[in-house]
């Protein structure tokens, strides 16, 4: 799912007041609300201005959110800790509890961290609330009645947690294991969030870093998945998830298509005009190449097996002249440029 900024859908500050906090909510509620802005646009904003008001104005969801940390971009991947994922709490009538999955009106980021915090319930009674059949307070199931003891219980969430992991060129090549850190989120085991506690701060979330190697097999292709069984969450009973890797090619110097790479070559329009040896740098260190006369911006010369290591052999590099114009030229060349272009 999409992390959610709430600071930026208000347009506030992380340390911002409460009462700046309500300010800009009912500037922004203003101008959004359906009954004075009828497009579709605004719906889905009135909708997203709400929400960051029902999180930043109440001190314990805001403690639980800020606790995520301030690293985090507005649209980017979020993995929500486990037994976080979609539930909140409500109570019928006759105060027996109730669950309703995903149903609660907001979004499926705001369900994740505060499913727990709905239908007005403290701390002490979710704590006691059986989710799923299970009583994470007693570890115990009733049925038909009694009470018996869980002998194999389904796990409640999904384990697995996937990543992105962007990758250089130069690490594709060494082959060597890459290093992937990120940050990990659980559900306390100690409380449910909403009061002191010394292992969450009250929060209802511990995070911590987590730091895990990964080998790619040669020849890997952008966006396939990588799976490192037992790297994912842990839920109560101990059961590990897997972590899954979806790879990405990132590099400032090559681009990727298929089983080759290419890298830009500068040259000067007289090195372009009249042709020119050129040393460059590759992965399979420094090589000298000839660039013909009369070559034309944009147009490549296939080196072959200079390229990434494959299940067999290497692919090619593709080198893309791109002609460059120096700066600050003296009056003598520009007037022979002049010249040039008068015979032209």
């Amino acid at each position: 799912m999409k992390y959610k900024d709430y600071y930026e859908i208000l347009g506030v500050s992380r340390d911002a007041d409460t009462a700046s906090i309500k300010s800009a909510y009912r500037k922004l509620a203003r101008k959004y609300h359906p009954d004075v802005n009828k497009t579709k646009e605004a719906e889905e904003k009135f909708k997203d201005i709400n929400e960051a008001y029902e999180v930043l104005s109440d001190k314990n969801k805001r403690q639980r959110y800020d606790s995520l940390g301030s690293n985090w971009q507005g649209g980017a991947e979020y993995t929500p800790p486990p037994g976080f994922e979609n539930f909140s709490f409500n109570f019928n009538n006759g105060g027996a509890q109730s669950f309703d999955f995903g149903g609660n009106g907001f979004s499926d980021f705001f369900s994740s961290l505060f499913g727990d915090m709905m239908g007005n319930i403290n701390a002490g009674q979710a704590a006691g609330a059986n989710f799923g059949g299970f009583d994470f307070g007693g570890g115990r199931r009733t049925t038909s009645g009694r009470t018996s003891r869980t002998k194999a219980a389904e796990p409640s969430e999904n384990l697995d947690i996937t990543k992105n992991l962007n990758v250089t060129a130069r690490e594709l090549f060494e082959g060597k294991p890459i290093s992937v850190t990120f940050t990990e989120m659980e559900r306390c085991r100690e409380c449910s969030g909403g009061g002191y506690c010394s292992h969450c701060g009250g929060t209802g979330i511990i995070s911590k870093p987590k730091n895990v190697k990964v080998k790619l097999p040669k020849g890997i292709e952008e966006g396939k998945k990588v799976r490192l069984k037992g790297e994912g969450k842990t839920d109560a009973y101990g059961r590990k998830g897997d972590l899954y890797l979806i790879v990405h090619f990132k590099d400032s110097e090559y681009t990727f298509d298929k089983d080759s790479i290419t890298k830009e070559v500068e040259i000067t329009p007289p090195e372009a005009v009249l042709g020119v040896s050129k040393n460059i740098q590759t992965l399979h260190g420094n090589i000298s190449i000839k660039i013909p006369a009369g070559v034309s911006s944009g147009q490549s010369l296939r080196l072959k097996g200079l390229g990434l290591p494959l299940s067999s052999g290497y692919g090619d590099l593709n080198a893309k002249i791109k002609i460059v114009i120096p700066k600050n030229q003296s009056k003598e060349i520009i007037d022979l440029y002049k010249k040039i272009q008068s015979l032209s």
